[in-house]
């Protein structure tokens, strides 16, 4: 009897002494329903870094590539290029995604980026992977960009059709 004293008393000490410990760690809240995401302080942060890793400036922003990213400023970002990529698919331009934004609501946009396909070099793949809360995050940072919204990019060309085109200077 001493001894299943002495056990059940051990016993309610280990139940009183956990329920008393203290977390130390820290859990990250955002809803990860969609799978991973960009964590930022605003959803304008977050979509500004997509476009920056994902690469969108390479051909969607006039004399990025050409620069290094150096130009143009951040008021002329994703106004589409005249700079052509030509493949056995022809020449294609990045178009301008200020324009197809302000034509589209949000939920369009995202819907683009979940069934899109256009000719390369579009990573239509990566940008069908991603998930919606990074989409939306995109659709806004594109929004919030200041100045005016530009000129509608080329139209792409058949292979063989020279491109008449000169990229921005």
């Amino acid at each position: 009897m001493f001894r299943t004293v002495i056990v059940a008393t051990g016993l309610a000490l280990a139940v009183v002494l956990s329920a008393c410990q203290v977390s130390t760690t820290t859990t990250a809240t955002a809803d990860v329903s969609d799978g991973p995401r960009v964590i930022a302080a605003t959803d304008i942060e977050a979509g500004r870094y997509v476009v920056l890793v994902g690469g969108c400036n390479d051909c969607h922003t006039p004399r990025w590539a050409a620069t290094g990213g150096a130009e143009p400023p951040e008021a002329e970002w994703l106004k589409g290029s005249t700079e052509g990529h030509t493949g056995p698919w022809g020449t294609s331009y990045g178009k301008n995604l200020r324009l197809t934004t302000a034509g589209m609501s949000e939920d369009q946009w995202v819907a683009l980026l979940t069934t899109g396909s256009s000719l390369p070099p579009m990573p239509w793949p990566s940008v069908r992977a991603m998930s919606e809360a990074d989409k939306r995050a995109v659709y806004r940072y594109i929004r919030s960009l200041p100045g005016e919204a530009g000129q509608p990019a080329p139209e792409a060309l058949a292979p063989g059709v020279a491109p008449t085109t000169t990229p921005a200077a």
